[in-house]
């Protein structure tokens, strides 16, 4: 398996100090969390119409640009992407309904 996400998730948190003018990323975190999320929520967006479309390649696209902006907002948290990879491991040969029957309660 590809390391790709460490190695985002090292770009990311290298721009955390980088300046806001010469860095994408580094303009998000500067514009806070209200960015992040309407980011966030246009790739969403973009990646179902892209699914309802059906166009392979756009979805590959549209959901790559969705991952890319989930590990923006956990790296804006300082949450390690580690952690979404093991509560997916964790889920693994779970049935959803069991899962989710089994989520702790707020």
């Amino acid at each position: 398996m590809s390391d790709v996400l460490s190695q985002l998730a090292a770009v990311l948190e290298a721009r955390k100090s980088a300046d806001a003018d010469s860095s994408y990323v580094a303009s998000l975190y500067e514009a806070g969390t209200d960015k992040i999320l309407k980011k966030l929520g246009e790739e969403a967006t973009e990646t179902v119409i892209a699914g309802k479309g059906g166009d392979r390649d756009e979805i590959i696209y549209e959901t790559a640009d969705l991952w890319f902006h989930s590990m923006v907002l956990l790296a804006h948290n300082n949450i390690d992407h580690q952690l979404i990879l093991d509560e997916l491991d964790r889920r693994f040969g779970l049935s959803g309904l069991e899962e989710k029957a089994n989520r702790s309660k707020p």
